[in-house]
């Protein structure tokens, strides 16, 4: 097979069957042999029963149903363990993504070279002040942080290497970084294509301010986690070692002003506080490496989610 294409959705009913139409129109016109697999995330609309339907005239789709709402990164990480194309595209149900770009994508993967190719929508029909703004925000800090140089790290339409998608973990709200994860994993041929923004046609959007707190967050976290996810200890270890020192430093300073003013009471003295409290926060930072190293090696699977429901498998 050719071509997975993982479509995350969250009451979408509305724009569905136009979006089937169109994505079986573009792999028809290219002869590409293509699986389209759906992620409801636990919609409260009629996605569902609308899926269902579709089936009937696309024996080609699959779908996966949450028991509850999870999440953008939940719903691609089941898409991504489903996923048997050789490359695997990713596009957002609101029909702002249009499938014509999957050809160019699909080249560019293949014969490119690219292990991962995201879109960039150079422009855009988004609010200026509540998207376009902070998402441009954000990829700076992201840009600068991670040295990918992208425009647009959570543009919804990326193309995928199969052997990318199996290799990360996508959770929490980090489908914003899939690219930083990409290149944590040690896929570094990371490419980006211009691509057409539409407007929305059904529907509102489903995120509110705070994915713009939770991003900054999930930012934070992929950092630590690329530099100290499997060696906590040097992070906790390295700090807990400098308020130690700090705080022995202190101890010393205040024996020997003892010795040198015998008059003094030590609990009068300033270092005797930034001694006593330096040493219990290094021995509770060298205790949370110790926590980390021993959570670490024996962490349970962390991605386990509730499915209702699956059609096509």
């Amino acid at each position: 097979m050719q071509i997975s294409v993982v479509i995350p959705l969250f009451n979408e009913s509305e724009s569905l069957p136009e979006l089937m139409a169109w994505i079986d129109r573009v792999m028809q016109d290219h002869q590409y042999s293509y699986e389209v697999i759906m992620v409801d995330d636990g919609s409260d609309d009629d996605s569902w029963q609308t899926i269902s339907k579709l089936r009937g005239t696309y024996p080609f789709l699959k779908a996966i149903k949450f028991q509850r709402n999870y999440g953008k990164s939940a719903a691609l990480n089941e898409g991504f363990k489903a996923a048997q194309g050789d490359i695997v595209v990713t596009m957002d149900a609101d029909l702002q993504d249009s499938p014509d770009e999957i050809p160019e994508f699909y080249d560019m993967i293949v014969r490119q070279g690219f292990h991962l190719v995201s879109g960039w929508k150079k422009k855009r029909y988004d609010n200026t002040f509540t998207k376009n703004i902070p998402s441009k925000l954000y990829n700076a800090v992201a840009r600068k942080s991670s040295g990918i140089i992208l425009h647009d790290f959570n543009c919804g339409i990326k193309a995928y290497q199969l052997k990318v998608v199996k290799s990360i973990e996508v959770f929490g709200e980090m489908h914003r970084y899939i690219p930083i994860l990409a290149k944590w994993a040690g896929f570094k041929k990371i490419g980006e294509k211009v691509v057409v923004h539409q407007a929305r046609k059904y529907g509102t959007t489903k995120f509110g301010w705070e994915r713009f707190v939770n991003g900054f967050l999930d930012l934070m976290t992929i950092q630590f986690l690329s530099k100290f996810g499997k060696k906590p200890m040097q992070f906790f270890g390295l700090i807990g070692t400098l308020f130690f020192l700090i705080g022995m430093g202190s101890v010393g300073y205040t024996v020997l002003s003892k010795f040198l003013y015998p008059d003094t009471s030590i609990t009068n003295k300033p270092s005797f506080y930034i001694a006593l409290t330096a040493i219990i926060v290094g021995m509770q930072l060298f205790l949370a490496g110790f926590i980390a190293e021993l959570v670490n090696r024996n962490a349970p699977e962390r991605n386990s989610y509730l499915i209702e429901d699956t059609q096509g498998w």
